[in-house]
C-alpha cells in the first residue's frame, strides 16, 4: 500500500476538482452557444421561407404544425409548435446574430421572448446577463 501525504493528496483533489469544473463549465458555455445559434439559424429558416422574398409574410400557423410533426418524427422532441414559434421570435428579434449574448441559454431567451412590453424586454435581458440571473422559477 502507498503512502500519501495527506495534505499533498488533498491538494491534488482539489486542484483536479477546480480543473473539471471549469472543463465543464466552459463546454457547457459551448455547447449553449451553438445551441441558440443552431436555434437562431432554425428561425431565420422559418421566416425566409415564409416571406419567400417578400418584405412581409403571409404567416400561418399550420406551416409551423406540420413544420413540427415532421422534424418531432426526425429529431424527437424539443421542435414543437410553441418552440418553433419561439426560434422564429428569436431570429425576429436579434436579425444579426452577433448581437445575441453568449451569456445566456436558450432557456433565458425563450422566457424572454415572451415579454412583449419593450422596455421590461430591455431591463430583463441586460439584468440576467449582468446578475447571471437564472431561469428557474420558484413554485
Amino acid at each position: 500500500m502507498i503512502k500519501l501525504k495527506q495534505g499533498n493528496y488533498k491538494d491534488l483533489v482539489d486542484r483536479i476538482s477546480s480543473l473539471l469544473s471549469l472543463g465543464r463549465q466552459k463546454a457547457f458555455q459551448k455547447v449553449n452557444t451553438k445551441l441558440v445559434e443552431t436555434y437562431w439559424q432554425i428561425g431565420k429558416q422559418i421566416v425566409d421561407f415564409e416571406q419567400a422574398g417578400q418584405e412581409r409574410a403571409e404567416y400561418g400557423s399550420e406551416m409551423l404544425n406540420l413544420l413540427s410533426k415532421d422534424l418531432k418524427g426526425k429529431f424527437g422532441k424539443g421542435f414543437s409548435k410553441s418552440n418553433l414559434y419561439v426560434m422564429r421570435q428569436l431570429y425576429l428579434k436579434f436579425p444579426k446574430f452577433q448581437t445575441l449574448s453568449g451569456k445566456l441559454s436558450w432557456s433565458h431567451y425563450a422566457e424572454l421572448l415572451t415579454i412583449s412590453d419593450q422596455l421590461a424586454f430591455s431591463f430583463y435581458y441586460q439584468q440576467s446577463q449582468l446578475d447571471n440571473w437564472s431561469v428557474r422559477r420558484n413554485a
